[in-house]
């Protein structure tokens, strides 16, 4: 898999938490889709949350005005290595 260089200046990828759920309906929305479910992974960049993967069915969510892409095949890479995706 090859990752372009990211414009942020830290990206986390990380479970998301209670705390989160707010920002996982903001980011939805954002995206026109339903926000992620039950277990996610999120890609944190610079403290925001920009991409997120659902872990029962890979549903994922990214802000459409941002680059993200290469956050969410990270997503998907973190998710499988985890187990979580099939």
């Amino acid at each position: 898999m090859t990752v372009s260089p990211s414009p942020f200046s830290h990206l986390i990828l990380r479970t998301a938490g209670p705390d989160d759920q707010a920002a996982l309906r903001r980011l939805a929305a954002l995206d026109s889709r339903r926000p992620p479910q039950g277990h996610v992974l999120v890609a944190e960049a610079d403290g925001e949350i920009h991409a997120a993967i659902a872990a029962e069915d890979g549903h994922t969510v990214a802000d459409p005005f941002r680059p993200t892409a290469d956050m969410v095949l990270l997503l998907r890479g973190r998710a499988q290595a985890l187990g979580w995706m099939g």
